[in-house]
């Protein structure tokens, strides 16, 4: 019998384009423009930025792949690690809740960099992103809750989605897919530590997580092996990393249950575990017609997850740090309705927001504890000034697949990122965006903005 990573590889392999269902294809598309507004609202970011040199640094000053933030060619392996570290520093990439790992960030960065270097067409990207996602998001989900308490699993999971992505546009076969597995596998690392003290390392772990995968699927295509059983293994990744791993989800309804389609996409500039309740509190300030003044307490019924990656926050020092913050996405929420990229950047440490910051307390909340990480419910409590005691639910954060963005809002929302990152002007994000709405008809990818 083969294992589960086996047929996982198998898996990778073997998929068609054909054989992909159209509304999967579709909802690629989709997160494919909403990962591209991402990729430019790096422009300018610090972190972003000193990747950025060192990546023109250590390679060629021009190349088949283009680095999205300054329209530059260069190697698909510095492109990968540049573009991956940019599409995650505004944190309005998109996430699956169940795997609890944003796909698009390592996905699409070494998916398009080798499909521009290797003249691949439109479904080829299309069908290599799709095989990343799958896998990425299974590997998420086989280790479980207890590996996101202390590893960040999009840089963990991530090196096996590139990988995968990279490894289906080679042409690897199901042999050489597994020794990839096995090389980006052994590679996985991202720790949520860095969160304590806002460093830089969230761009850190997907940079590395695309160009490790990268290199992983290159080196299996030229005989190179890895580990056969790099997951499931008594010293395997699930020994290291996790306690409830369960390898039945390696494989969980392959070919028939695409985990792509139940991705969400991200509306608030924040960490996902901040949505929830941020809609919670919006229901209930528009159901009663609060204003941030009538707030006297609000606690926020949260999982244990937004608890371990939320709670070493307190008092957020920098533009990022604050964006895992639970009372300052909710104070900016109170005060603008939305927690957008301006918001943050103009208003994180105002005084109006930390008076609202410390109104906030997260408490673990048993049923909500129980749908995570299938469902990500947002609860709040809010205590008024006035001494009224008002409940607020919702059951899909919006970006949620019940409750998604429509293409136009997908479009503005890339086209929001841009312009106001500076990495592209809003004609030339509309250009770039409608050809991209057309990728599967495309006979060569090539460079999306230069």
């Amino acid at each position: 019998m083969t294992s589960a990573t086996e047929r996982l590889a198998a898996f990778a392999a073997d998929l068609r384009f054909e054989t992909i269902p159209e509304p999967v294809v579709r909802k690629t598309e989709d997160l494919l423009v909403d990962w591209f507004g991402s990729a430019v609202a790096g422009h300018g970011s610090r972190p972003v930025e000193s990747i950025k040199r060192f990546a023109q640094a250590m390679g060629p000053g021009d190349g088949p792949s283009e680095l999205i933030i300054d329209r530059r060619g260069t190697s698909p392996y510095l492109a990968a690690l540049a573009n991956a570290a940019a599409s995650h520093v505004a944190e309005q990439d998109d996430v699956h809740n169940g795997s609890v790992f944003h796909p698009a960030t390592v996905v699409f960065p070494p998916a398009l960099a080798v499909a521009q270097a290797l003249g691949a067409s439109g479904q080829q990207l299309l069908t290599a992103s799709v095989v990343g996602y799958e896998v990425g998001i299974r590997v998420g989900e086989f280790l479980g809750r207890s590996h996101y308490r202390v590893f960040h699993t999009t840089g963990t999971a991530g090196t096996l989605a590139a990988a995968a992505a990279v490894g289906k546009l080679l042409g690897l076969d199901a042999r050489q897919m597994l020794h990839a597995f096995g090389s980006a596998g052994t590679q996985s690392a991202g720790l949520w530590e860095f969160l304590r003290t806002a460093a830089d390392s969230k761009q850190l772990h997907t940079a590395h997580a695309a160009a490790a995968g990268l290199m992983a699927a290159y080196l299996a295509r030229d005989g190179f092996t890895g580990a056969a059983d790099i997951l499931e293994g008594p010293q395997g990744m699930a020994a290291g990393m996790s306690s409830d791993a369960d390898p039945a989800r390696l494989v969980d309804g392959l070919g028939s249950r695409w985990a792509t389609a139940e991705t969400s996409f991200k509306y608030h500039a924040s960490c996902r575990h901040t949505h929830p309740a941020a809609d919670a509190l919006l229901l209930v300030m528009h159901t009663h017609g609060l204003r941030p003044e009538h707030i006297a307490r609000v606690v926020t019924h949260v999982h244990q997850g937004a608890i371990d990656v939320l709670g070493p926050v307190v008092q957020p020092s920098t533009v990022h740090q604050s964006k895992f913050s639970m009372g300052t996405v909710l104070g900016l929420v109170a005060q603008f309705g939305h927690a957008g990229l301006a918001e943050f950047d103009q208003h994180f440490l105002s005084q109006a927001t930390q008076s609202l910051r410390e109104k906030v307390e997260m408490v673990l909340d048993a049923e909500v504890d129980a749908a995570y990480p299938k469902r990500w419910i947002g609860k709040v409590t809010v205590t008024t000034t006035d001494g009224r005691v008002l409940q607020g639910r919702v059951d899909e954060p919006k970006g949620d697949p019940g409750n998604t963005l429509s293409r136009q809002e997908i479009t503005d929302k890339a086209i929001r990122l841009a312009t106001y990152s500076g990495g592209a002007t809003q004609a030339e994000m509309h250009q770039a965006v409608e050809a991209l709405w057309n990728v599967a008809a495309w006979p060569k990818v090539g460079a999306l903005l230069s």
